[in-house]
């Protein structure tokens, strides 16, 4: 019988090594039958047949750490300390963390496809199924190993986090009933709730999985042993969330609403929320009522902590230094302060100095989350923004990051403003910047699979089960700009478009000083200029701040099938904002806002040499590119990222050009 085995696993081992050679489609099967299903057992013969005869152990030349890190969760599981399956998971959890990332290890060190495949069979079946979702998405993501899979959707594996518990129920009923399904699934809140009318954007499916994404892209427990540097990290965390919160500011501009006031640890917590949703095994999640007043959380930390936390962080901006773990000073009055101020409000592995600064970000996640039970009496599940799936579900994440982004605006403001030497592109001026068409958006119905939120039972035949959501999304439309280069020869250049409101909700104009941090990134891309005029197009479906959706579930299993690739999504980005919500909502009688173009010296910003032809990924606005340097030296945000003191500055710096646009929202 063990000769049997053996030879049987050899031959998945043979049929798995030949992916090395570039079967994808095989790489794609396997990641979607792992992956099927995840709250039941494997349905799949050789992946049965591995999940039960495999031994991590036993081939430790297959680990490029020689076996250490598998060797490190063997002995976890065989001492009985891993998280039981059937129970909720949380990534802030730091025991829950420390076992997921066991498996990640196992995973990334791992030399060959057949490896990582046992490996990811056989802990399936042994370990929480959330720990299993978040190491294995984390490991294809940053694995070279994983190059050319296409993660499904997670709303499509973990649906449970994606919608509501009447949608769940509804799919558990049609299911008991062997009828398939199409089920409605509306925002939480009601119309008495003026938070209501946008929470269309938080709650957008396509926004929370780029939410999540752009977390496992960047984690804040990455250390560098894993593979590589994850470069600009505090930066980008810093860009990625100040876009999300300026585009909820927009968002409510477009529903007659003032922009998100930031949360104050002293004043209550005016907006509650209700999620209305469920984990899959835990109950409910928590409800938080209006104007409840932060309470210590036992065993995170008191209020008073996160407090004295912020104040050092305050007093490091006014210093204009950070002060390292060994007590050295670190500058950040200049490009790259932002980086380590990013590293320590987060904060990462990459902050210098954890104790001192401490984890402001993290743990005012948590903070919030456990409101509604503060002393753990009644010992519920954490809320929702202990999970990065669902986090933006609620206003107060918008609150929460209003009041981080505002910390980073003062170190921006304490910067001196551009000079025009910094502004200027010698020989290169713009013409004009347009739209080809007027800019409208509307809402449209979207399905996605719920079979993977329901059980399965042998002989009992699975059934279409699907939500229907109402989405935001926009007409296609390009940018159209006309430059000139009076240089006598060729150079490349960077081109920055920016969206920025035009009014408050009294109806007051912005002034470019105020206005420039509500400004949204539309795009950020590299041309090489002919001599002369040049005449320049920019789809709006090209653009690296966002990417479109990503292929369904079945899709991507009925392609793996066949042995078919998806090549235009293969080496395309999860992480991004939705296609359909490059712009805000606007108004039905239009929305006014000024489209900024800068166009800069691409021989000065651009890091890679190929930047006119290379994408990097499709989406580095936001989410940098896999394993390589941010492609542009610049400050994320350049040049409207510092104050403005003067407007004359933009105005007569003849590379930068803005035009007053309307997004009109069609509401039928």
């Amino acid at each position: 019988m063990r000769t049997f085995v053996f030879l049987t696993l050899l031959a998945f081992g043979l049929c798995w090594n030949t992916v090395q050679g570039g079967d994808t489609a095989k790489k794609q099967q396997d990641i979607n039958r792992l992956l099927w299903k995840i709250y039941d057992k494997l349905q799949f013969p050789e992946l049965k047949t591995v999940a039960v005869s495999f031994d991590p152990e036993a081939d430790l030349g297959s680990y490029k750490d020689g076996g250490h890190a598998v060797y490190r969760l063997v002995q976890e599981y065989n001492d009985g300390r891993l998280l039981q399956q059937k129970t909720w998971f949380s990534l802030f959890n730091e025991r829950h963390r420390e076992e997921a990332l066991l498996l990640f290890d196992v995973l990334m060190q791992s030399k060959t496809w057949n490896s990582l495949i046992q490996n990811a069979a056989y802990w399936r079946e042994r370990m929480n199924e959330g720990q299993f979702v978040y190491a294995l998405y984390t490991a294809i993501i940053h694995s070279d190993l994983g190059h050319g899979v296409i993660l499904p959707p997670l709303y499509e594996i973990t649906p449970h986090l994606f919608t509501n518990s009447e949608v769940i129920q509804k799919a558990y009923t049609a299911k008991m009933r062997n009828t398939p399904g199409k089920f409605e699934m509306k925002f939480t809140g009601t119309k008495k709730n003026k938070e209501q009318r946008i929470a269309y954007f938080g709650e957008d499916i396509g926004m929370n999985l780029h939410h999540v994404t752009w977390h496992m892209d960047y984690p804040f427990w990455w250390e560098d042993k894993y593979g590589h540097n994850l470069d600009r990290k505090g930066e980008l965390f810093f860009w990625a969330h100040h876009q999300l919160t300026v585009r909820f500011d927009a968002e409510r501009l477009s529903n007659w609403l003032d922009v998100v006031d930031e949360l104050h640890w002293e004043k209550p917590i005016v907006e509650g929320f209700s999620p209305e949703a469920t984990y899959k095994y835990g109950g409910e999640f928590p409800s938080r009522p209006d104007n409840i007043v932060f309470q210590d959380v036992e065993g995170v930390a008191r209020v008073r902590d996160m407090i004295i936390t912020e104040s050092r962080i305050r007093d490091a901006i006014a210093h204009g230094y950070i002060l390292a773990k060994d007590g050295t000073k670190i500058d950040i009055m200049n490009d790259s302060g932002i980086e380590k101020l990013g590293d320590i409000i987060e904060s990462s592995v990459y902050s210098p100095n954890v104790q001192y600064y401490g984890q402001l970000h993290n743990l005012a996640h948590i903070m919030l989350s456990r409101q509604s039970d503060p002393q753990g009496k009644y010992n519920m599940p954490p809320g929702v923004m202990e999970h990065f799936e669902t986090a933006t579900r609620d206003p107060s994440f918008f609150r929460l990051h209003k009041y981080m982004d505002n910390i980073f605006k003062e170190h921006k403001d304490s910067l001196p403003p551009y000079t025009s030497e910094e502004l200027v592109f010698p020989g290169v001026s713009v013409l004009g910047i347009d739209v080809d068409r007027d800019l409208k958006t509307y809402f449209e119905d979207y399905e996605f699979d719920l079979r993977n939120a329901v059980d399965s039972a042998q002989g009992i035949q699975e059934v279409d089960l699907k939500a229907n959501v109402r989405r935001l999304n926009h007409q296609e439309f390009s940018f159209v700009a006309d430059v000139n280069n009076n240089n006598g020869r060729s150079v490349l250049a960077t081109f920055r478009i920016f969206l920025c409101p035009q009014y408050d909700n009294n109806n007051i104009e912005y002034t470019l000083s105020d206005g420039q941090w509500q400004c949204i990134e539309l795009d950020k891309f590299w041309k090489n200029l002919s001599p002369g005029s040049n005449h320049i197009t920019r789809r709006s479906s090209e653009s690296s701040v966002t990417i479109p959706d990503t292929p369904s579930f079945q899709t991507l299993i009925d392609a793996a099938d066949a042995g078919r690739t998806l090549a235009a999504f293969q080496y395309k980005r999860s992480c991004g904002i939705p296609n359909r919500m490059l712009l805000p909502k606007g108004k039905r009688d239009g929305m006014e806002f000024a489209l900024v173009l800068a166009v800069t010296d691409g021989s000065y910003d651009a890091v890679h040499g190929d930047a006119a032809v290379n994408d990097h990924g499709g989406s580095h606005a936001h989410c940098g590119s896999h394993g390589e340097l941010y492609p542009d030296k610049r400050p994320m945000g350049f040049p409207l990222d510092r104050h403005i003191p003067d407007r004359r500055v933009f105005d007569e710096t003849p590379n930068f050009k803005y035009k007053i646009v309307k997004v009109y929202h069609e509401e039928n």
